[in-house]
């Protein structure tokens, strides 16, 4: 890890005009040669468009995001249209894009800027502060891009080319270092120019100061990079050890009816980041379960069914942000009990034909994926000859 100078404050304050001095004169000039054609940036900016394109490109690449953009515009192309669509409508469109939370903010987000602003978002900062899932980030991003405000706009590339323009040692995951860079961010901030230089260095990170082999050669930052002078740019920005990210191990039950229909669960509204989306039921192992002892204690807990669980569909390995899954997807049929939601918010019965209504997580799908690839649709009596 890089030593911290004697003054790392002074050090930056005494390297700033000169910073200043390349963004005129390299970093903008940079930016209006190569800048992206993205749909959310049109001329004029629509501020609706800007705040849905922020939602969506939080922890998601843009390549990712584009197609889900043009497609949620098409569908909803204003605050009114979202605010009046049913959330299941919302989370089906996002459906794949993962991190659902988003897509419950701006829905209801989006009835809070119908009831309040007319169907409008505020161009003030503290108004747009006061809406659902309106973190500092959302907010700098919509009143600069949308409005022009001089408000500095600070993201994991933003930091990680800072960090690097001033050698920075300190821990950027410490939320006093990243208050730092904050203010060191608003301080660069050309006057009458903020929306195009928080762009330009969020565009620099992802074209050019890249995590891994920053292309230094192309950057019009090169001349004033400490890191680049050091020789180390890749030193930078420095972060502590990430700690052993869980792995669990889950059970799904695809569970068959005389009709051979199937049956998924919703999850409860307020159920954490996959609520309000639909799955097939099951849960976490326990220590020393079978896995299919395992799938017919969780659909008792979370319905009340007694289970008879059958042949594995398929598994599925799913990383999310702070822990990773393998999805045992068993067949089962239901024993006796009536389905009942004690940890879920409803159930149904569908096909494979009109499961595409429902939204599901990404691991879901690949269930659904599973199914598809069957020979022939699955049928309780062949999976359950003895009984059926």
């Amino acid at each position: 890890m890089p030593t911290p100078p004697p003054d790392s404050t002074a050090a930056a304050a005494a390297h700033v005009p000169a910073v200043r001095r390349a963004i005129v004169r390299g970093l903008l000039p940079w930016f209006a040669a190569n800048r992206r054609d993205l749909p959310w940036r049109t001329a004029p900016r629509d501020p609706y468009a800007v705040w849905v394109s922020e939602i969506m490109l939080q922890q998601t690449r843009v390549d990712t995001v584009v197609p889900y953009f043009l497609r949620f515009m098409a569908r909803f192309p204003t605050p009114t249209a979202l605010a009046a669509a049913p959330l299941q409508d919302v989370l089906k469109l996002w459906e794949g894009l993962g991190y659902y939370a988003r897509a419950r903010q701006l829905h209801k987000a989006a009835a809070r800027i119908v009831a309040l602003h007319g169907g409008a978002l505020p161009a003030d900062p503290d108004a747009l502060a006061a809406l659902p899932g309106f973190g500092p980030y959302t907010v700098a991003a919509v009143a600069s891009f949308a409005f022009g405000l001089p408000l500095a706009v600070l993201d994991g590339n933003v930091v990680r080319v800072l960090s690097r323009i001033f050698a920075d040692p300190s821990d950027t995951a410490v939320p006093s270092v990243r208050t730092r860079f904050q203010a060191l961010a608003r301080d660069l901030l050309p006057a009458h120019r903020a929306a195009e230089t928080n762009e330009a260095w969020m565009e620099l990170g992802a074209l050019v100061c890249l995590p891994r082999a920053p292309r230094c050669g192309d950057c019009p930052m090169h001349a004033v990079c400490l890191a680049l002078r050091g020789n180390r740019p890749e030193a930078y920005p420095v972060k502590r050890r990430k700690m052993q990210i869980p792995h669990k191990i889950v059970g799904a039950a695809v569970i068959l009816n005389a009709r051979n229909q199937i049956m998924i669960a919703q999850r409860r509204p307020e159920g954490g980041m996959l609520a309000g989306l639909w799955e097939f039921p099951g849960g976490k192992l326990q220590e020393g379960e079978t896995m299919p002892e395992c799938i017919a204690r969780e659909l008792k807990e979370e319905m009340g069914l007694t289970l008879e669980v059958g042949p594995e569909l398929t598994v599925v390995h799913h990383a999310y942000t702070h822990f990773t899954i393998a999805l045992h997807a068993h067949f089962a049929r239901i024993l006796s009990g009536r389905p009942r939601h004690i940890e879920c918010a409803d159930h149904a019965w569908t096909t494979l034909s009109a499961i595409d209504r429902y939204p599901f997580s990404k691991a879901d799908l690949k269930i659904i994926e599973a199914l598809r690839a069957l020979p022939s649709p699955p049928r309780l009596k062949d999976l359950f000859p003895a009984r059926a």
